[in-house]
């Protein structure tokens, strides 16, 4: 009786579920590619001996290296994610824990990798503004993250109803 009554709802699911990891892993394709090209670019250069970078005992450097690393990582495990989404058949079963768990981790991913580069261009960006702006860069890199505050602002409901609906229990209804 329930799969008969919500086989449109569950239709209706499936493609929104496919519309957005299409979207998403677009997006985690596009940040797996940036963080892929900021992970083989050093900043500074590297020194005449190609051996060690020139700024690699800034401190950073070692914010920048470490966060297009992250980057690079989480962006191909959402990619990866995503696509787990996007291959498997969908029965009305699977929408109930498993497709929900797999969007709440390829979602997780995605921002986090989202974060991490944008902390890896604010990081590269700095050695070029260093001996310019001194202090007031942060000022800048502030105003810079206000766009992604507040995408992550908007999304955060939807976050936290993902996660709280996918790992909440519901009682079953007990005939008597």
């Amino acid at each position: 009786m329930f799969k008969k009554s919500h086989e449109v709802l569950v239709k209706e699911g499936g493609k929104w579920l496919i519309s957005t990891s299409n979207s998403c892993s677009v997006v985690a394709t596009v940040v797996t590619t940036v963080a892929f090209a900021t992970t083989a670019t050093i900043p500074g250069g590297m020194k005449e001996d190609n051996s060690t970078p020139n700024l690699e005992h800034d401190p950073g450097f070692l914010v920048f290296a470490i966060s297009s690393l992250i980057a690079l990582s989480f962006s191909i495990t959402s990619v990866i994610a995503f696509l787990a989404i996007l291959t498997p058949r969908h029965s009305p079963k699977d929408f109930e824990r498993q497709l929900p768990k797999k969007l709440l981790y390829a979602l997780t991913f995605l921002f986090i990798s989202l974060a991490a580069m944008l902390v890896s261009f604010c990081a590269g960006h700095f050695f070029l503004v260093r001996d310019d702006l001194h202090r007031k860069a942060f000022l800048v890199y502030g105003v810079v993250c206000l766009p992604v505050a507040y995408f992550a602002m908007k999304q955060f409901p939807f976050y936290i109803d993902l996660v709280l609906d996918t790992f909440r229990t519901v009682p079953r209804h007990m005939p008597s």
